[in-house]
C-alpha cells in the first residue's frame, strides 16, 4: 500500500472506532472467539509457512507461538468484562457527596508493528491484547517471514473488517509510510536501532509507544548450582528457534571453578537434545536469511570453539555452538548474538557478578543457576532487568499472568494478560460529584473561620 491508501484506511478505523462498535464488550469477546476458531482452522497453514520462514518444527510451533496465542485469547474471555469495568476508589472527605471511580477507555487507531523470529506470536499476542481493549489495529508482520506475514493477512481478513483490523504487508517502505501516519498509539517489537526510528517518528504526534527491544541476556551459573540440569535448561532455552529469541541467555557467565564442567554438561546436552549432527536435524530451526547467516557466522572464532562451529550456507544452518575462554573484549560480547552461539565468560568471585551486569546496558532477560538464596537475592535486587528466571531460561514470557517487557535500552512498557490490556488503555479518572450538597469552603471570597474544617477535610 502506498501512503495515501494507507491513511485512508487509518481514517476509515478512526471512523469505526468513533462509531462506538469496539466499545461493546460483548462484540469484544465475540471477535476473539472469532479469532480462536479461525487460528485452529488454519492451524496447519501455520505450520507450514514458519517451517517455510525459519524451519520451525510443528511442535516448536505450537508449543512456542500459536499455543501462547490462544493463551492470552482464553485469559482475555475469562477476565475482560473485569478489566473492562469502572474501578470505584475511595473519595476523599473534602469532595463530599461524590463517588469517584476510574474508568478504562480504548486508546483508539493502534499500530502494531512484529518481528520475524516469532512472527505469528509476536504478531497476535499484541492484537489479542489490543482488541481486547477496544482498540483498532494495523498490524504490520515483518517482511522476513513472508510466508507467516501471508497466513495472518488470511486470518485477519477473514476475522475482520478492514475497518477494524488491516493486515498490512511489505518491507522498509511500508514501515516507513506506516509511522509517517498519526496513529493513538503504537506499539514495537524488535531492534534497538529501529525501535530509535519508531520512537523519533512517534514523537512527531506525541504518540505513545511501546518498545519490545532486546540486548545481552545473562545467564548466571554459580558453584551451588545443579549443572546437569542447569545445561539442560540452558541449551533448551539458549538454541530454541536456532537462538533467534528475544530473550534467549546471549551467554553464560559462570565461576571459573566449574566452567569445564559446565561446557560438558552443555556439550552432552547439546547431543541429547539435537544429536551428534544436528544440521540434519529436522527439529532444529534455520537462520532467517543470508545476511544475518553470514553476520553469525562471522563471530564463530574457531579457535575458541570448544563444539559445534560448523554452517550449512545452502540451507541457512549453524549447528549449537559453545565458545570457551571468551574474554568481554570480544567481538561476539560487543552485541546481542540472535543465534545459536553461546559464549562462556567466567568470573572470580561472586561479589564481581551484579556490578559487571550493570555496568552494560539493561538487558531484556536475566537467568541465574543457583541453590544459594543470598546469592540469588543479590542479583535479583541489585541487577536491572525486564524479567527473568531462577534456575530456567526464557518460560517466563509464557504466561498472561505477568507482564513481559524490557527496561533501559531493552524496552520500555509491557504487555501480556491485564498488562497487555492496560497498555492499550487509558484510564480516565472521575470524580461523580452530588448537586444535593455544595461546601461553601473552597469559594472565594475565603473566609479564616473556614481554615481549620478546611484542614480538617485535607488531611
Amino acid at each position: 500500500m502506498e501512503e495515501r491508501e494507507l491513511a485512508r484506511v487509518v481514517l476509515a478505523q478512526r471512523h469505526f472506532f468513533e462509531g462506538g462498535t469496539t466499545l461493546a464488550v460483548n462484540n469484544r469477546i465475540d471477535n476473539l472467539k472469532k479469532l480462536r476458531e479461525v487460528i485452529k482452522t488454519y492451524e496447519q497453514e501455520i505450520f507450514d509457512a514458519l517451517y517455510a520462514d525459519l524451519g520451525k518444527s510443528d511442535y516448536e510451533v505450537y508449543m512456542c507461538e500459536v499455543a501462547l496465542v490462544l493463551g492470552e485469547i482464553s485469559f482475555m474471555l475469562k477476565h475482560v468484562r473485569r478489566l473492562a469495568k469502572d474501578k470505584r476508589v475511595k473519595t476523599p472527605l473534602v469532595h463530599m457527596a461524590a463517588r469517584s471511580f476510574v474508568r478504562p477507555s480504548p486508546l483508539g487507531a493502534v499500530l502494531i508493528m512484529s518481528p520475524w523470529n516469532y512472527p505469528f506470536l509476536l504478531s497476535l499476542t499484541p492484537l489479542v491484547d489490543a482488541l481486547a481493549a477496544g482498540n483498532t489495529v494495523v498490524l504490520k508482520p515483518s517482511a522476513y517471514a513472508p510466508h507467516t506475514g501471508l497466513v495472518i493477512q488470511k486470518i485477519i481478513s477473514e476475522c475482520f473488517d478492514a475497518a477494524y483490523v488491516q493486515v498490512v504487508l511489505g518491507g522498509r517502505e511500508a514501515n516507513a509510510a506506516l509511522l509517517k501516519i498519526r496513529f493513538d498509539a503504537i506499539f514495537f517489537t524488535g531492534s534497538k536501532s529501529v525501535g530509535r526510528e519508531v520512537m523519533k517518528h512517534a514523537a512527531e504526534h506525541l504518540t505513545p509507544v511501546t518498545l519490545e527491544l532486546g540486548g545481552k541476556s545473562p545467564c548466571i551459573v554459580d558453584t551451588s548450582a545443579k549443572l546437569t540440569l542447569a545445561a539442560r535448561r540452558i541449551v533448551f532455552g539458549k538454541f530454541l528457534n536456532a537462538g533467534q529469541t528475544c530473550v534467549a541467555p546471549d551467554y553464560v557467565l559462570c565461576d571459573e571453578r566449574i566452567k569445564e564442567a559446565l561446557i560438558e554438561a552443555l556439550v552432552k546436552e547439546i547431543k541429547q537434545q539435537f544429536g551428534h549432527c544436528p544440521l540434519d536435524n529436522d527439529q532444529f530451526g534455520k537462520i532467517v536469511n543470508q545476511k544475518h547467516f553470514d553476520r553469525l557466522v562471522q563471530l564463530i572464532d574457531m579457535s575458541k570453539v570448544v563444539f559445534g562451529g560448523h554452517a550449512d550456507k545452502a540451507r541457512l544452518k549453524i549447528e549449537p555452538t559453545v565458545l570457551g575462554n571468551i574474554g568481554w573484549d570480544d567481538e561476539i560480547m560487543q552485541e546481542e548474538i540472535f543465534g545459536p552461539l553461546l559464549p562462556i565468560v567466567t568470573y572470580r568471585t561472586f561479589e564481581e557478578v551484579p556490578a559487571k551486569i550493570n555496568a552494560l546496558p539493561s538487558p531484556l532477560a536475566l537467568y541465574i543457576f543457583s541453590e544459594n538464596r543470598e546469592r540469588i537475592d543479590s542479583v535479583l535486587k541489585q541487577c536491572r532487568f525486564g524479567g527473568g528466571c531462577v534456575n530456567d531460561t526464557v518460560i517466563h514470557l509464557a504466561t498472561s499472568e505477568m507482564g513481559f517487557g524490557g527496561v533501559g535500552e531493552s524496552g520500555m512498557g509491557a504487555y501480556h494478560g491485564k498488562t497487555g490490556f492496560d497498555t492499550f488503555t487509558h484510564y480516565a479518572s472521575i470524580v461523580d460529584k452530588k448537586t444535593w450538597l455544595d461546601l461553601p469552603v473552597r469559594y472565594q471570597p475565603y473566609q479564616h473561620k473556614n481554615t481549620a474544617l478546611m484542614k480538617k477535610m485535607m488531611k
